[in-house]
């Protein structure tokens, strides 16, 4: 009985549905860019807050070879058509906004600092940043198109 009691707690916490978190985005006098839970004291730098939201990135997985399947579905049914294109443009939204956000925000290490002959340093991304980017930019082009085929639909 014991046992069961620790269990049922930590059962009905994990069931609670994720809080919004806060985070701090810093910035320091020479541009570098760091985040931490709470905020700094004494920071000699700009510090943003950021809300996060857990729930905002959920994705369904579906089983191999089901996606043509829902996809068909989708099309079978007219009244579905116009929810397709709602939830084709939510993912637009997001595609768009993951990517501005990627290039206002690289992260730790995805660019370098190089120094001018004559003086300062110039910000250089890295091949991974560069990578990362690209394959957002893809995703914006995917969903894009995806918008696309459900206009087509209605």
């Amino acid at each position: 009985m014991k046992v069961l009691v620790p269990l049922a707690v930590v059962v009905l916490a994990l069931a609670q549905p994720a809080a919004a978190q806060t985070l701090y985005k810093l910035i320091d006098k020479n541009g570098k860019v760091t985040y931490a839970d709470s905020p700094p004291k004494d920071f000699d730098g700009k510090v943003e807050k950021i809300e996060v939201d857990p729930n905002r990135n959920r994705a369904t997985i579906l089983p191999p070879g089901t996606a043509g399947e829902v996809l068909s579905k989708d099309r079978a049914n007219p009244a579905d058509t116009g929810e397709a294109l709602k939830q084709a443009q939510a993912r637009l939204e997001a595609a768009r906004r993951d990517l501005a956000f990627a290039r206002e925000n690289p992260r730790e290490g995805e660019v370098d600092r190089v120094g001018n002959v004559g003086g300062g340093a110039r910000p250089v991304p890295t091949e991974a940043y560069e990578k990362r980017l690209a394959s957002l930019e893809q995703a914006v082009r995917d969903a894009e198109e995806e918008v696309r085929r459900a206009e087509r639909a209605r």
